[in-house]
């Protein structure tokens, strides 16, 4: 509705009740003001305002509700909206649009410490690379169903933060982080001596996952059990999941879930999620986008 409709159904409505000079009384302005204010045009901020809202609701609804200001602002942006990531905080509190919000950290490595004793951290909490297929983080979490838990492992590459690997299944065994890391090396380029970092955990310390790991040509790098700084790329992928999709989600069957997950890590989040460490680019755009420096002639 306009604002001119809308002025003239309440403009009905109170009439009805109360004449218009009762009104301008109560509310101690001049009738003829009043009027005037009614068949005012509307002004080109206002109208501007007005535009900039429908489109901050279109990307706020096409995110499905998980985009703050700062990543709508980023969408304007590249549609070359003018505006200011203030102006769009303020109109996003004017409408009540409210970003899904996380929830607290907890610990679920089960430590393998003999197994994994001497093995080294070589991130050190240096999530960064210059380029594509150097540095590999990886993780495991559980997603509840009605019909009990399925476990997904991811493989990130840093430099694009792209989850160039992932494996879902119904069980926590070796076979679940195997085949992850597999899948990470059929789609995109691991380098001679890359680093994969993970946990302590049980299945990352096995001999069948080193050995695949030795295999792939990479080196291997642990963090310290239950600091999750020491991992926090990999954990900070699942809390993006699980607080703007899995939380928000009943899944009725194991299958219902699987096929969510992977919508949302290929469907949304590879190809359409602005990451704030990539200053608001996409994890597929870096990832594809990476140009190999020409060699000095």
């Amino acid at each position: 509705m306009s604002k001119y409709e809308y002025i003239d159904s309440q403009k009905s409505e109170l009439t009805n009740r109360n004449s218009v000079v009762k009104m301008c009384l109560w509310l101690a302005v001049s009738t003829s003001g009043f009027y005037h204010w009614a068949i005012r045009p509307q002004s080109a901020t206002s109208a501007r305002r007005e535009a900039l809202i429908a489109r901050i609701q279109h990307f706020f609804e096409e995110s499905d509700g998980i985009y703050g200001y700062r990543r709508i602002h980023a969408d304007l942006a590249a549609e070359q909206t003018e505006c200011s990531p203030e102006l769009v905080r303020q109109l996003m509190r004017q409408i009540g649009l409210v970003a899904c919000q996380p929830r607290p950290f907890r610990i679920t490595t089960e430590a393998d410490a003999k197994a994994a004793a001497n093995m080294p951290d070589l991130v050190k909490r240096d999530f960064t690379a210059d380029r594509p297929g150097v540095k590999f983080v990886g993780d495991i979490t559980y997603i509840h169903t009605w019909q009990g838990f399925i476990y997904l492992a991811t493989v990130i590459d840093c430099y694009s933060k792209k989850v160039v690997g992932w494996s879902i299944a119904d069980h926590m065994r070796t076979e679940l982080v195997a085949d992850a890391l597999r899948n990470a090396a059929a789609t995109t380029l691991i380098e001679p001596d890359a680093i994969w970092h993970s946990d302590r955990g049980s299945v990352y310390t096995s001999t069948e996952f080193r050995a695949l790991v030795t295999g792939l040509g990479m080196r291997s790098s642990m963090a310290r059990t239950g600091v999750c700084w020491d991992n926090s790329m990999a954990e900070s992928f699942f809390s993006m999941l699980k607080n703007e999709r899995v939380y928000r989600t009943a899944y009725a069957t194991k299958a219902q879930a699987r096929s969510d997950v992977i919508r949302y890590i290929e469907g949304f989040y590879n190809s359409r999620r602005r990451h704030s460490a990539l200053g608001y680019r996409r994890p597929n755009d870096v990832h594809y986008g990476y140009q190999q420096p020409a060699l000095a002639a």
